[in-house]
């Protein structure tokens, strides 16, 4: 309970930014898993679906900013955060928090690897740490492809980076099925069975 000459004092991105980059020794992601601050509140921030950040209502534009953020974001249950050592502060998602604009592939077949890269510059090996996952629209079947980036948090792969994978999709067998999909770190991650894509 807050005294009378107490004021409350309300979460804001200024703030937020500002304990990060303090709290945040080396390039990349904080350990945001090891922090266990107080709840703050909802801070008026979203992340739509293209991976646009928007903060009371404004696109964020500048990109070191969203970097900064992004690097603090922690997916608890179905909730997204903002975390620093001190404070935690809830953000809406759209869907995805980040969006996998890119991808590089050495070797070919089962022995393929595919690299991913997202739009706040994080990269991820698809592989058994970081699966491809397909999900279908009920309505319409449309696929929305993901690969789990780090903690839970996964990027939607872009439109024409699932059109440059499906042609270095493959046929495989799965438990008796036949699947197209992809294989990556000698995985294969199924997409659709048959040949529904094709």
């Amino acid at each position: 309970m807050t005294k009378p000459d107490q004021k409350i004092v309300k979460p804001s991105a200024d703030g937020i930014a500002a304990a990060a980059n303090s709290a945040i020794k080396s390039k990349g992601p904080a350990p945001v898993h090891l922090w266990n601050p107080p709840f703050c509140g909802d801070l008026d921030m979203r992340i739509a679906r293209d991976g646009t950040w928007f903060y009371m209502g404004s696109p964020i534009g500048r990109k070191p900013l969203v970097k900064l953020f992004s690097s603090i974001l922690r997916k608890d249950g179905d909730d997204y955060f903002l975390v620093t050592p001190v404070e935690k502060v809830g953000i809406k998602v759209d869907d995805a928090p980040f969006v996998a604009i890119d991808f590089e592939v050495s070797g070919s077949g089962q022995d393929q690897i595919i690299s991913f890269t997202t739009h706040v510059d994080d990269t991820a090996v698809a592989g058994n740490a970081n699966p491809i996952r397909v999900s279908l629209d009920p309505e319409t079947g449309e696929p929305s492809p993901y690969i789990l980036i780090r903690n839970n948090l996964e990027a939607l792969i872009d439109r024409k980076s699932f059109y440059r994978l499906v042609e270095i999709g493959a046929h495989h067998n799965v438990a008796g099925e036949d699947w197209f999909g992809l294989w990556s770190s000698g995985v294969f991650f199924p997409i659709i069975q048959g040949s529904g894509l094709l």
